[in-house]
């Protein structure tokens, strides 16, 4: 992993860089640590409220890192109407998290989605790249378990 520092100072230290600092700063780590805004607050010299402000403005900004397996739950429209509640509400007592967080041992990160595009096998949940869909608490609560175990392909 490249050291903050050095890709930092390859920006021109003017507020006009502080987005893509973020950017760039987030596909190093996967997240933006509080230290690394610090570093980029100070180069820039803004306020680091600032840096918060616009990173929290984006939805794309994270501030924790990604488990190793990101679950996305659709609740889109036709998901919705074919029972994505119930599956959250499967995924959620499968995993012990809720939508928007991340198991203690790191492994998986559940996420909440406006659509995955997949509407003819709705409900569906999308696991990293992988696509699951005609879903039910069931099968669901399945798949969580194969995931744990690492006996999920994906």
């Amino acid at each position: 992993m490249e050291s903050s520092p050095d890709y930092i100072r390859s920006y021109p230290p003017e507020p006009s860089s502080l987005i893509p600092l973020l950017q760039r700063t987030q596909e190093r780590f996967g997240y933006l640590p509080r230290d690394v805004l610090e570093e980029i607050a100070n180069y820039l010299g803004i306020p680091l409220s600032r840096v918060y402000g616009v990173a929290t403005f984006y939805a794309q900004f994270r501030f924790e890192p990604l488990g190793k397996y990101v679950v996305k739950i659709c609740h889109g429209t036709a998901c919705h109407v074919n029972g994505a509640v119930n599956i959250s509400q499967a995924i959620t007592e499968e995993l012990g998290i809720e939508e928007g967080q991340t198991t203690e041992d790191g492994l998986v990160t559940l996420e909440r989605v406006a659509c995955l595009g997949c509407c003819s096998l709705a409900p569906v949940i999308m696991v990293n790249e992988k696509v699951f869909g005609k879903l039910t608490p069931e099968k669901v609560r399945k798949l969580m378990k194969q995931l744990r175990e690492g006996k999920l392909d994906v």
